[in-house]
């Protein structure tokens, strides 16, 4: 085995072990389809955090789950033509501890799709328990980036656009979603903690739908109530400048976010219409 294989094995060992250590510490308690431009308008919000409250943790966003601390919808948001996302899609922290309940509670929204984005030490560490009647999709997102990023999840944002591999998972995971909202069916999306690579497709899946950028900041700035953590704890939290820094990599990149929801993702129009279609009402 090669020294690089074998320091990129033991970083994919090292973060396994810290979200697991992660997830077991915390408390469980737009435009036109005619006319699709991709993102809209994506100025940051320099009061993202008090938006918090506003839009993204409202009664009922957290669907209350027992196994998982950080399950919710992105029902409700705005788009930028009026219209709002539905109850179609789901973010979520892993599953290996889902109830009995939660799997009833699962079905009855009609989930149809399981979209896991960890690494496969972390799904052999804590595998997701199986909701019966759903595909399980793997997209990787981190499969081949650096091993510090491997640890430093911080340091992954940017290559969640650089990487090709991590454009590639993203893509799936995209395309997933939108061929199962398109049967009228649910998709829930999730990593270990739900809040970094699960933050990023939620944020690249609301800037398709044409949903502000205050608004996405605050839907990723929630998991630090959820996870009863703080910006500044660099395990179970999460800090505006993370996410900002992958927004920023789009622009240098891509010289936007619809360049690089275009060209790096590769998304059509027909992509788009079809999202907006089945996940705006």
């Amino acid at each position: 085995m090669s020294s690089s294989i074998r320091r990129r094995r033991l970083a994919a060992l090292a973060l396994s072990a810290a979200l697991s250590v992660t997830a077991l510490s915390v408390t469980v308690v737009v435009p036109t389809a005619s006319s699709p431009a991709l993102a809209a308008p994506a100025a940051a919000s320099p009061v993202a955090t008090a938006a918090v409250t506003n839009s993204a943790i409202t009664p009922g966003r957290e669907i209350g789950l027992e196994g998982t601390i950080n399950t919710r919808t992105l029902e409700g948001y705005r788009a930028a033509d009026g219209r709002h996302v539905n109850g179609l899609v789901l973010r979520s922290d892993n599953l290996s501890r889902l109830t009995a309940s939660d799997i009833s509670a699962l079905r009855a929204r009609g989930l149809a799709t399981v979209i896991d984005l960890r690494t496969g030490i972390e799904r052999a560490v804590q595998p997701d328990r199986r909701v019966p009647g759903t595909r399980q999709v793997s997209a990787d997102v981190l499969g081949q980036v650096s091993p510090l990023s491997l640890i430093d999840v911080a340091s992954a944002y940017p290559e969640f656009v650089t990487d090709a591999n991590a454009r590639a998972q993203l893509r799936t995971a995209v395309l997933e979603i939108a061929k199962t909202a398109k049967t009228g069916r649910t998709t829930l999306f999730h990593c270990s903690a739900g809040k970094d690579r699960t933050g990023w497709v939620a944020a690249v899946l609301l800037t398709v739908l044409g949903v502000d950028r205050a608004t996405i900041e605050a839907d990723y700035l929630a998991s630090n109530h959820y996870r009863r953590a703080s910006a500044t704890d660099p395990i179970n939290g999460v800090d505006i400048s993370m996410l900002n820094s992958a927004f920023a990599a789009a622009d240098r990149v891509y010289g936007s976010m619809d360049g690089y929801l275009r060209k790096g993702l590769r998304l059509t129009d027909e992509d788009v219409d079809s999202l907006r279609s089945s996940l705006l009402s």
